[in-house]
């Protein structure tokens, strides 16, 4: 995060918002900055990924379905414009430590005798190393005794769509997010890469509350995607995952999509709408019909 913070110093907070005399390397001027930073960062990711999600990728037949809720998107987008802000607070106190070097990040890549080779192990190692513990985070949030009091809010949304991707009570967001900050204080990380970990993390976030459920036929034992998360926020007790399937095989949890066996939300819909159009003639029926062949690209 410093690399980020050096540039809002140079080119804005520096000549434009603090005073000459408050030092940049100034304890509460650094909080505050990463406050500003960490909290627009969150918001522009958000708000720009979710929204092209939500129009160019997301399929907008779900909102037909039963279990999506009246005003979803906005109450989806509310909750989570609430919540960021709580969420940062904690953030902001781990970006402290690792400004303050405290943390393995490093920016030199020659500084390890395997170089490159080095600093792309430590890149899939991240990705595995976080699933690992979001899975077991994800799946202790379920228990009945914290259930109800943190993880509960995001199930509300049944039938998601990616403004729900961050949608979260801030105790529960923040605890998700732990692994990626734990990670650079165990294992050496390069801090591009972790700049650039960080914002692929939250864009696949997003990714799996997408609503499109297509997967490559050779990845779809492997990879967790939109069509695993949704049954898990529609049947509760599966696909805990971020990333991958290998935690949710290891601990009893998986359970194959059901939009991979015919039988997913937008099969429901598609269902209904057959059902509706079987009762009605004219050009409902053919608008119903029309409809169909979109259905027929995600499940």
């Amino acid at each position: 995060m410093d690399l980020v913070l050096s540039a809002a110093d140079r080119y804005v907070f520096t000549p434009y918002v603090y005073p000459a005399t408050w030092p940049e390397d100034n304890f509460f001027r650094q909080t505050l900055s990463l406050l500003i930073v960490t909290n627009l960062g969150a918001y522009i990711l958000y708000f720009v990924f979710a929204t092209l999600s939500y129009y160019f990728i997301f399929d907008h037949s779900l909102m037909k379905h039963p279990q999506f809720l009246k005003n979803q998107v906005y109450r989806e987008i509310m909750f989570t414009v609430q919540a960021l802000p709580w969420i940062s607070i904690p953030t902001v106190a781990l970006f402290l430590l690792e400004l303050r070097g405290y943390s393995k990040l490093y920016d030199d890549v020659g500084g390890f005798p395997s170089g490159w080779f080095h600093l792309i192990v430590s890149v899939l190692s991240f990705l595995f190393f976080t699933d690992m513990l979001i899975y077991w985070i994800h799946r202790g949030l379920h228990h009945r005794l914290v259930y109800k009091h943190i993880h509960k809010p995001h199930h509300i949304w049944k039938i998601p769509t990616p403004f729900a991707s961050h949608a979260f009570h801030p105790v529960d967001g923040f605890l998700q997010s732990l692994p990626y900050h734990i990670y650079p204080f165990i294992f050496p990380l390069h801090k591009v890469v972790y700049l650039g970990l960080y914002i692929l993390v939250n864009i696949w976030t997003i990714s799996i509350h997408d609503g499109d459920f297509r997967v490559p036929q050779i990845l779809r034992p492997f990879i967790n995607g939109s069509a695993h998360h949704t049954d898990h926020h529609m049947f509760f007790d599966y696909n805990y995952g971020q990333y991958f399937t290998l935690w949710d095989r290891i601990g009893g949890s998986f359970k194959n999509p059901s939009s991979f066996e015919g039988k997913g939300p937008l099969s429901y819909v598609k269902k209904m709408m057959e059902e509706k159009c079987s009762s009605h003639a004219g050009s409902a029926c053919q608008d119903g019909k029309s409809l169909l062949g979109e259905f027929t690209k995600t499940e």
